[in-house]
C-alpha cells in the first residue's frame, strides 16, 4: 500500500504527447506548466523551462497503490520546491496521449482523476471474425476520442468542449476468449487462471470476462463519453459483463506534487518500478522475441477489486494503523525514522527489542526484496460505491497492476501477503481478473490483429 507511485512515461514508448495539438517538446514556455514527466528519484525538485510543475510530473507521484494496496518497487514521491507553481487546473483538457506506440497508453502513463474498467463477453454465436470486426471498432473510436474529436458515428455529445483531457483506453484478452473465438492453441500460458488466496471473497459475476477494457481521463465527462462509445461499439458482437468506476485526486489539488493517499488516509505509492530502471521493461512487458507472438510488448494485467473494511480500520489508534502498515501516517516515512524516500531499515530494534518496523508489516512483507525480487507496475484507482444497509462505506481500491509474466510478479508476492501481512483483516478481494494486453497498435492496424489475423 505505502510503497508504489506510477511512473513517468518510458522513454521506450514511442508515442507521442501533444498539447493543443503540437508535440510536447514544441511547446511554447507558457504551455510548459503541462508537461509530460513524472517526478524520478532524484529529480523531483526540477521544473519545467517556465518554472511550473507539469501536470504529468505533478499527478505521476501521485501514483499507483501496491499489491494488496501497496507492494514495494523502486521510484519515491518527492516534494516541490517552494518556488516552483502547481498547475492550473484550467489546463488540464488540453494534454493528449497518442493511440499509436509500441506499447497500448494506459501502462506507463500518469494515473488519471477518473476511471472505468469494464469487461464483456462475446456474445452467443460471436467468434473470431465478430471480435475481429469489434476490436477493429474499438481501436478506430479509441484513437479519435484520444485525439479529441468525436465518435464516427452517432457521438453523445457528452464531452462536447471539452479537450483530450489526458484520456486513455487499453484493451486485453481473458483467458476465455480463446476458446470462444477457436485460438486455444495462441492462449499463453501466462493467462492461467489465478490461485486462491485466503483474503478472496470473488463474486464470480464481477470477475474475469471475454475482453476488458480499461479508460482513464483527466475529466469525468470525458472518462464516461469514452465509456458510452465503447458500450455503443459492442453491438451485437459482446454484452456487458461487469463495470467498476474508480478515481484519483484530482491534478492541481495539492500545493506541490506528491504522493497520493488513499482511502485509508495512508500515503500510497512511495515505490514502484520506474521506466528509467534498467530492468524496467523485462519486468514489465513481454519481450519482442518472446511468445506468443502476437504478445510481443504487451504485458499482463491482473485486476482486483479490494474493498477496504473502513469501519473497523478507523476504530484503530493512529500508531496501531502506522505499524500495521510500516509507516507514518503523516508523511509516509518508515517507522525507523527519516523522510518517505528514506530507505527502510528492517533490521532497526526498539528500546524493548522488537523490530521498528513490524515483521508483518504490510511495507516489509511487500517489498521486492522479500519476494525474490518480484515487482510488477500498480496503476490503480480508488472507488466508493455507496454505504450499505447498516451504513459501512463500499470503498477501496480498483487495483490493477502490469507484469511480463503475473506468476514471477502478482502471484508470489500475493502469496507472502497472504501468509502474514497485517492489513488482511482490514481489507477483501471481491472480484478478479487477468488479462492479456498485446502490444500497441502499429500505423493501419487495431489492437489485437496479429492474433485475430495472424
Amino acid at each position: 500500500m505505502a510503497d508504489q507511485s506510477t511512473p513517468p512515461v518510458s522513454s521506450r514508448d514511442d508515442r507521442p504527447r501533444t498539447h493543443q495539438g503540437r508535440p510536447i517538446e514544441e511547446r511554447s514556455p507558457e504551455e510548459g506548466a503541462r508537461g509530460n514527466g513524472a517526478p524520478e528519484e532524484t529529480g523531483a525538485g526540477t521544473s519545467s523551462p517556465s518554472g511550473a510543475i507539469s501536470r504529468r510530473r505533478l499527478l505521476g507521484t501521485a501514483g499507483a497503490t501496491g499489491l494488496v494496496l501497496g507492494t514495494a518497487g523502486a521510484v519515491a514521491g518527492h516534494a516541490a520546491a517552494p518556488s516552483e507553481k502547481t498547475v492550473p487546473l484550467t489546463s488540464l483538457g488540453a494534454e493528449r496521449v497518442a493511440f499509436r506506440g509500441t506499447h497500448q497508453p494506459g501502462i506507463t502513463d500518469a494515473l488519471q482523476a477518473r476511471g472505468h474498467l469494464v469487461a464483456f463477453d462475446l456474445a452467443a454465436g460471436a467468434g473470431r471474425k465478430e471480435a475481429a470486426a469489434l476490436l477493429r471498432r474499438w481501436s478506430a473510436t479509441a484513437e479519435r476520442l484520444m485525439a479529441g474529436e468525436t465518435a464516427a458515428h452517432d457521438d453523445t455529445g457528452i464531452a462536447r468542449d471539452a479537450g483530450p483531457s489526458s484520456l486513455t483506453i487499453t484493451f486485453g484478452f481473458g483467458n476465455s476468449f480463446f476458446s470462444r473465438t477457436g485460438l486455444e492453441k495462441q492462449r499463453p500460458s501466462a493467462l492461467d487462471p489465478l490461485p486462491d488466496f485466503s483474503s478472496d471473497r470473488l463474486d464470480p459475476r464481477r470477475s474475469n470476462g471475454d475482453l476488458w477494457v480499461q479508460i482513464g481521463a483527466d475529466d469525468a465527462l470525458v472518462a464516461f463519453h469514452a465509456l458510452r462509445a465503447v458500450q455503443k461499439d459492442a453491438g451485437g458482437a459482446a454484452r456487458l459483463r461487469w463495470q467498476m468506476n474508480g478515481f484519483n485526486r484530482s491534478p492541481g489539488a495539492t500545493a506541490h506534487p506528491m504522493t497520493a493517499r488513499n482511502l485509508m488516509g495512508q500515503i500510497d505509492g512511495t515505490r514502484n518500478p520506474k521506466p528509467a530502471d534498467p530492468d524496467f521493461d523485462r519486468r514489465i512487458f513481454v519481450p519482442a522475441s518472446g511468445g506468443p507472438a502476437w504478445m510481443a510488448n504487451g504485458s499482463y494485467a491482473v485486476v482486483r477489486r479490494i474493498r477496504m473494511l473502513l469501519d473497523d480500520w478507523d476504530k484503530l489508534p493512529l500508531r496501531a494503523q502506522e505499524e500495521v502498515i510500516g509507516r507514518r501516517k503523516s508523511d509516509g516515512a518508515p517507522l525507523g525514522g527519516g523522510a518517505e524516500t528514506t530507505a527502510m531499515d528492517l533490521e532497526r530494534t526498539g528500546a524493548d527489542g522488537k523490530p521498528v518496523v513490524p515483521l508483518t508489516a504490510h511495507a516489509r512483507i511487500s517489498r521486492p526484496d522479500q519476494n525474490g525480487g518480484a515487482a510488477m507496475l500498480r496503476r490503480p484507482f480508488s472507488f466508493h460505491d455507496g454505504f450499505d444497509a447498516d451504513g459501512t462505506p463500499d470503498a477501496g481500491l480498483l487495483f490493477v497492476c502490469w507484469q511480463a509474466d503475473p506468476l514471477r510478479g502478482f502471484v508470489p508476492v500475493q502469496r507472502k501477503l497472504d501468509r502474514g501481512d497485517a492489513l488482511s483483516r482490514f481489507i477483501r478481494h471481491e472480484a478478479s481478473g487477468l488479462f492479456a494486453a498485446p502490444g500497441g497498435a502499429a500505423k493501419g492496424e487495431y489492437v489485437g490483429q496479429r492474433l485475430l489475423e495472424g
